[in-house]
């Protein structure tokens, strides 16, 4: 037992002292050259999800298109926990800088501001959102 502690705590300290001296910025995003993919995952407030896909069918995927968002696809999950409150989907932007760009304007556009507004008279609609910029790797067909 003891062999395998030693084993265990020599190859965490040889993992944590590669890291630790490499030149990887964990903390730091990554700023792609090409397309940028973000993933985005909403989880709605309780009995809330309805009125979210009712805000991106009727008014958010018409703004995206008009500040240059481009949709790939929205999911909900299949688990049942999760497909009662979690909408997920993907957008594509030319570039890091395009996509600064493309939510400013999104964000400031008064179509948007009164949308929201307008669904969220009963209460928010999503508890928490979250966001990861991708890359594709050089063997994705998605590129």
């Amino acid at each position: 037992m003891r062999a395998w502690l030693s084993v265990g705590l020599l190859t965490a300290s040889v993992v944590i002292a590669y890291f630790a001296t490499s030149n990887t910025a964990f903390a730091e995003e990554k700023h792609p050259v090409g397309k940028v993919y973000e993933l985005r995952t909403y989880t709605a407030n309780p009995g809330k999800l309805d009125a979210l896909n009712a805000r991106f069918r009727d008014h958010t995927c018409r703004l995206f298109e008009k500040h240059g968002i481009e949709v790939v696809g929205f999911w909900t999950p299949t688990a049942p926990e999760q497909s009662q409150n979690t909408l997920i989907y993907l957008v594509v932007f030319p570039s890091v800088e395009a996509q600064k760009q493309a939510w400013q304007a999104f964000r400031d556009d008064p179509q948007w501001k009164k949308a929201k507004a307008d669904s969220e008279r009963e209460g928010v609609l999503a508890k928490e959102v979250t966001s990861v910029n991708l890359t594709p790797t050089d063997y994705s067909p998605m590129r």
